[in-house]
Order: structure tokens, then sequence, then C-alpha cells
């Protein structure tokens, strides 16, 4: 009965997600590129800044670094889901906005598959764009309106290999989709001037591929040291991009259309990699630091301009990022509830993938904390995030954001015996 339901929740929450797409940001920064791309740790890591790639433990879930799943008990199934809510407030030019947004995050599961062999599968997001404002031109008494909702997402499956003791290697495989409308509006408080809408959408159904590695080496008694290795192949994602031209005339209210302008090939996959590794000392203390690069800027962009709708570079750029992270429990074999709680706090600074006009687009620094509470063989992680997202001569942009994380640790595969 308990591989029915978690079986259902599972698929049930996956499913949802995959149809309704909803966007998770209300940032205008969104329009630009594939969106703001997600956080993609998972509960037991985002109070640690995100730390993943060291990251390795059979009561947790680490689709970031898959080699990871080959450490999950041969007697355990593993199921975590999230959510989150967050509140931003945004200042540009002495103007302030706060906004809220809240959002299901992530459904995964893991369990052992083969001796020495770990399964994941699940959905992450991957990016989110949302985003309605409007820009007023005084001088020509021209208003143009910005808007677009959207997202992409990875529904994912993987294996983790423990191929000799202390070494491990992984994959994933998702299937990468998701689609954008954006809209720009030009409007003239002269009424004898055509009001110009501008369409622009695309959709993606494509792949993405993944792959891990994982080491561990026992410094001494009291220290275990892994090194992670991760890797994202790049490739074109074989989606089309259209954009579309409207005049009306706001005296007869007619309209007009141009004929579509498309491009094929329009969106690609960066190749990227990371690094990083964690130093667990007596089974209590847990620090680590990640890096990782994307290189976007290798990559084209459709832009529409005066010389028409093309694949443009210098769009994207390359982004680093990199995280610090610490997991503390004050004793683990303590009866005492606050002695079995984990105590985290992470930081992490990343820089802008695309640019906005020529300039850097905004860079983002987070800084975690967060508690990863026992219940019984399962887990409850609730963490807070301050993120600042800014760009010189742009809007800045603070977010605070609460997650939740529930990490189910069931015994599915154990074997009773009646006497």
């Amino acid at each position: 009965m308990n591989k029915r339901i978690f079986g259902v929740l599972l698929i049930g929450m996956i499913s949802v997600k995959a149809m309704a797409q909803e966007s998770s940001t209300l940032s205008p920064y969104s329009q630009y590129g594939l969106g703001v791309l997600a956080d993609q740790s998972l509960g037991s890591t985002r109070g640690m800044g995100g730390l993943s790639f060291g990251v390795r433990n059979g009561r947790q879930i680490n689709m970031q670094n898959p080699a990871s799943y080959s450490a999950v008990d041969s007697l355990t199934m593993l199921f975590d889901i999230g959510m989150s809510g967050k509140i931003t407030n945004m200042k540009e030019g002495g103007k302030s906005l706060n906004t809220k947004t809240g959002n299901f995050d992530y459904g995964v599961a893991s369990f052992r598959l083969l001796k020495n062999v770990g399964l994941g599968v699940g959905f992450v997001p991957f990016s989110s764009i949302g985003y309605d404002y409007e820009s007023v031109d005084n001088t020509t008494s021209t208003s143009e309106g910005y808007s677009g909702d959207g997202g992409f997402s990875q529904l994912f499956l993987g294996l983790g290999w423990e191929f000799a003791k202390g070494f491990s290697v992984g994959f994933n495989f998702s299937y990468f989709w998701g689609n954008y409308d954006k809209a720009v509006v030009v409007v003239n408080s002269d009424a004898t001037v055509n009001i110009v809408t501008r369409s622009y959408t695309a959709s993606i159904h494509s792949y993405k591929l993944d792959f891990g590695a994982q080491w561990q080496h026992l410094l001494n008694p009291d220290n275990l040291l892994t090194v992670g290795f991760v890797t994202s192949i790049g490739h074109k994602l074989n989606a089309r991009a259209e954009v579309q031209t409207v005049t009306t005339n706001p005296q007869t209210n007619t309209s007009s259309a141009e004929a579509p302008k498309a491009l094929d090939n329009a969106f690609s996959m960066p190749w990227a990699f990371g690094l990083g590794a964690t130093l667990l000392h007596k089974n209590r203390l847990t620090v680590g630091a990640d890096y990782s690069l994307q290189r976007w800027g290798a990559l084209d962009y459709p832009v529409y301009d005066s010389s028409g709708y093309t694949m443009t570079g210098n769009y994207y750029k390359d982004r680093h990022k990199v995280v610090t992270g610490v997991d503390w429990i004050p004793n683990p074999m303590s009866r005492k509830f606050l002695s079995q709680v984990h105590y985290r706090f992470g930081v992490s600074y990343a820089t802008p993938y695309f640019k906005i006009k020529g300039t850097d687009g905004p860079s983002e620094l987070t800084m975690s904390a967060g508690f990863g509470i026992p219940v019984s063989r399962s887990m409850i992680n609730i963490s807070g995030q301050w993120v600042r997202s800014a760009a010189k001569g742009y809007i800045t942009e603070n977010t605070f954001r609460i997650n939740i994380g529930l990490t189910f640790n069931e015994r599915w595969f154990a074997k009773w015996k009646v006497d």
C-alpha cells in the first residue's frame, strides 16, 4: 500500500507540474534569454547555498550529481518533494515595488536498482519567465508595454554506479521542454499614431544530458573527503522561434498583420562543468565548496532589430558560480531532539548569463540558512534565502524566499522474518 501511495504522489505531482507550466517569477529580468535560471538544489542542500557536487549521503537525493545515486541504501526508497514562497522588492530610480509568488518546486525519488547501482527519477524546473511592466518616454509621448510568461523544465531519469570502492559515476537523461509568449506594445498619446504590437513565441521539446563522478577517501578515522565532478553536454534544442508584428489604427480600430518571421534552431543548451568537494568531520560537521561554469557565451540568440529577425552573437555570456556551505549536527547519537537537528548555512555568487543592450545583466548574491528536522527515518528541510540580483543602471531585486522540503525515507525493501 505504501508503494502505491508514494508512486501515485510522485506521478501525480510531476503530471500536474507538466500540464500547468506556471511561472514562479515576476521579474523583468526574466524577459532575457531562457528566463531566470532555477536553483535546482533540493531541500537538504538549499540551506547550504545549493552545495551539491561533492554531497554524497544515502539518506538524501542529490540530482545535481547523479553519481550520488549509488549511495542509497539497498533497503531504502527515498522520495523528496519541495515547495517555496518568496517576496521580492524591486527598486529603480527611487521607486519601489513588492511582489509575491509561491510554487511547487520539484518531486524526485531514488532507490537501489542493482548492487552498487542507484536510480533517480523526477521533475525539476530549469528556468522561469514572468513579467508585466511599462516604460514611458515623456519626450516622445510614447509608452512601451512589456509582458511575458512561460518557462522550461526537466523530467529526468538517472543512474549512479559505484564501480570500485570509493569511485562512482552516473548520468541524468532529461526530457527538456517548455515555451514562452512575449509581447511588446508601443502606444503613442497621439491618437493618429498607430499602435504596434510585436509578439514573440517559442516552444522547445528536446533532451538534456548530464554526467557526474564522485571519489571518496577516508583521510583518517574522523574525516571523510568527497570530491565531485559534473558536466552537461551542449547541443542545439531543435526549437523554432517566431515573431509577428501587428499594426492597429486607433481611430478605425482596424489591424494589419505582417507575415510571421521564424528562425529554426533558435536555442541551444550550453556546455557546462562543475567541480566541488566536501569534508565530513566525525559524522557531525560537513563543509564544502562548488564551482561551476556554463558556456553561454558561445551561443547565439534570436534578436529582432532594424535588420530583421536574426541569430545574434554577443548576447549571452559565460556564467560562473561559486558556492560554499556548512551542515552541522550537534550529536547524531543523542536522544535529545535539538542535538539531532541539522543546522545549515551557505553563500553563493553567480555572474549573469546574458547582456542587456550590450552591458552585463544582473549578478546574484545569495545567503541561505536552514534546518533539517528528523522525523523517524524521514526529514523536514526548512530554509530561508536572501537573494540580491542587480545590474548597473537597472533594477535591483532583493528576494526573501522560504523553502520547505519533505524527504520520505521508506524501508520498502526490508525482508521481514516470522519466528
